[in-house]
């Protein structure tokens, strides 16, 4: 899985770059954009999951050619990194707000509590990651990154399927939380 999409997003970075060739563009301002792409994503779910699948990608879109656009006009800073995060971090959690706000609308508590334990979920892996490398241990394994999530959770906007996305989003980012940890056990020679 991992490997397709790695394989998919270098085809779309090889455009982008040469979108960022053409538009020289501040990447923090790309990334804010980005941010308000996936907030307006966030509500249109709720409404219109089709539209709301769409702006998601176009959202990711934004999030891609801000890393692009800052190596390109070297303009790749530790700020530029942390703000990148955060605002991941950001998109993540009202992604999955909006989701449950759809599943409440339609009536599913289930789907609403597995949204909000995606999110979890989600929140978590990123955490495991900067806490491991705040004890100086790299942390990038697991099925469910941020890529994947943001994959799923357009094809379930888009398809209209969102329950048993969500329910494959909410065991894979658990899963890949066990893994982290696992990983960084087996890294720090713990028994």
């Amino acid at each position: 899985m991992k490997t397709f999409f790695a394989h998919v997003g270098k085809h779309i970075e090889k455009y982008l770059t040469s979108l960022a060739r053409a538009v020289e563009i501040s990447p923090n301002t790309i990334t804010i954009a980005g941010f308000i792409i996936t907030i307006m994503a966030s509500v249109v779910l709720t409404r219109n999951l089709f539209l709301g699948g769409l702006l998601i990608i176009l959202g990711s879109l934004f999030d891609m050619f801000d890393g692009i656009s800052a190596r390109m006009y070297n303009k790749v800073t530790q700020y530029g990194a942390f703000l990148d995060s955060v605002i991941d971090r950001y998109s993540d959690s009202f992604l999955l707000t909006g989701f449950a706000w759809y599943f409440i609308k339609n009536g599913s508590t289930a789907g609403a509590l597995l949204s909000v334990g995606t999110m979890v979920g989600a929140l978590i892996i990123s955490y495991a990651r900067a806490r491991a490398e705040g004890l100086g241990r790299e942390c990038k394994t697991g099925l469910m990154e941020r890529p994947e999530r943001i994959v799923f959770m357009s094809l379930a906007a888009l398809t209209g399927l969102v329950f048993p996305f969500m329910l494959v989003m909410f065991v894979l980012t658990h899963y890949t939380v066990i893994q982290r940890v696992y990983y960084v056990k087996k890294q720090m020679g713990e028994k």
